[in-house]
């Protein structure tokens, strides 16, 4: 075996050990297009036209993934979505 295939190995083996997370933002009756295109914008590092289309994916569908990566960097984004009272959870 190749120097470069045990190094893409040990690679593909580290990043299958990386579990993703989702926050999963969902509609409520409660707040604003804007207020949540705001908060992702602000919360999540979206673009506005990232937010703008999860926002709308929430409203007709009910909920959207609005961020994925580790729970640790996933946790702190999520509170901060339950504080400003929108419906969010990790899954």
């Amino acid at each position: 075996m190749s120097t470069i295939e045990k190094i893409q190995e040990e690679l593909e083996v580290l990043l299958q050990d990386v579990k993703e997370y989702e926050i999963v933002l969902y509609n409520d009756d409660v707040n604003t297009f804007d207020f949540v295109i705001d908060s992702l914008v602000t919360v999540c590092d979206h673009t506005l036209e990232q937010a703008e289309q999860c926002t709308i994916l929430v409203h007709y569908k009910g909920k959207c993934a609005v961020k994925t990566g580790e729970y640790k960097d996933l946790e702190p984004r999520c509170s901060k979505l339950l504080e400003l009272g929108l419906s969010a959870e990790i899954v």
